[in-house]
């Protein structure tokens, strides 16, 4: 009965979603699956990458001709959720997975979505573990590796002479892999790196000795592979200890300002790189901050413009590819793996992105520091 009830859901929430398109799904309907947290700490990520997704599905189905169907499943940023959720979408009818969201539901579903030969680019999660030995996986954002050496070269190239700390969580594969890159190219182009200190996903609520250690060994500039949540609490714990460096973070750091609760006051001249700049002057840019803002009443993160970007890939390979939306999931994995090596992409996210084989995506980051409560670029 449970899962009756999920299918009849899920199905009314396609239903409306085509609806409020205004378009028929004449020409038929591709089915689009997103697996993301939409409840729970890592909200902020899946909630703003089904937002920028949404808006690119709206501006594709205003087209007319072939439509996208969509659903959005909530993962919590759990592995086993993750897996449960993949399952409801294949139930649906899924033929393509926008996703998961985050790494760790990324890698606990990417056994059974490449047994099951089903076409997956994910938004955000950034681990190589996410498409090892998986011809099916495919990444949009920046892997681990890419993110600690770009790190470690920006502030080599812009922010020369600092002492450096580090604080990451060992526990996460994330955090453990930007980390790794980054230490061993801040020895390669002469960082000083005065201090590490570490933290589990049980012990994130206090960070007074990890601080007091980098305070002490005179570190001015702190480098945190971490996600939002747990900077929230560096940042405001460091104020109370009068420690003032420079913090620069990473793409998991992008949701801090709209974080509940969080005193935006705290992150300001916080620097990190990410692929989205909501400042940018291009045109597409413009256009989607400006529809983001009118829809949500907010500035889209980079986690908004990565799902935007995601759905214009996949939409674009599937044209391309000859894909139509009454193949099997299986066909249209075989023939988007091939067309995706070969496709040549300008989104919001990176201009001329590329993919390899072995799935990571080929472009350049940009940096951007707080200022007054927003993004500006570096």
């Amino acid at each position: 009965m449970k899962k009756m009830l999920s299918l009849m859901l899920a199905a009314a929430m396609v239903f409306a979603l085509a609806a409020c398109s205004g378009k028929s799904d004449e020409g038929g309907a591709f089915r689009f699956g997103v697996s993301g947290p939409l409840t729970g700490d890592a909200a902020i990520y899946g909630k703003a990458v089904v937002n920028g997704a949404q808006i690119a599905v709206d501006e594709i189905n205003a087209k007319g001709g072939v439509q996208i169907a969509f659903n959005a499943q909530d993962d919590e940023a759990d592995g086993e959720k993750a897996v449960n959720a993949y399952n409801t979408l294949m139930d649906w009818g899924m033929q393509v997975l926008v996703g998961p969201v985050t790494t760790g539901s990324a890698i606990a579903v990417s056994s059974k979505a490449f047994e099951d030969r089903t076409f997956c680019l994910t938004p955000s999660a950034s681990s190589t573990d996410v498409t090892a030995g998986k011809d099916n996986m495919f990444q949009l954002c920046f892997t681990d590796p890419n993110q600690g050496v770009g790190s470690a070269d920006y502030i080599a190239g812009n922010l020369p002479g600092h002492k450096i700390a580090v604080i990451y969580r060992n526990d996460d594969a994330y955090s453990q892999g930007i980390r790794d890159t980054f230490v061993k190219e801040a020895s390669v182009v002469g960082l000083d790196v005065v201090y590490e200190g570490t933290f589990t996903k049980d012990t994130q609520t206090d960070f007074s000795v990890q601080l007091g250690k980098a305070q002490s060994e005179g570190a001015d500039l702190l480098f945190l592979p971490i996600y939002y949540q747990p900077a929230s609490v560096i940042l405001a714990q460091a104020k109370s200890m009068n420690y003032s460096p420079v913090f620069f973070g990473v793409d998991g750091m992008d949701g801090i300002l709209t974080m509940e609760g969080f005193d935006t006051s705290l992150a300001e001249g916080v620097m990190l790189l990410t692929p989205f700049a909501a400042d940018a002057a291009d045109n597409m840019t413009k256009s989607f901050v400006a529809e983001y803002q009118k829809r949500f009443k907010e500035t889209p993160n980079q986690f908004a413009a990565d799902g935007y970007d995601v759905i214009y890939v996949l939409y674009n390979a599937l044209i391309d590819s000859g894909c139509t939306p009454d193949m099997s999931a299986k066909d249209i994995c075989a023939k988007l793996i091939t067309q995706i090596q070969s496709t040549s992409y300008n989104g919001l996210t990176g201009s001329g992105m590329t993919w390899s084989a072995n799935g990571e995506v080929s472009k350049m980051p940009v940096a951007v520091v707080i200022k007054n409560g927003v993004y500006v670029s570096a």
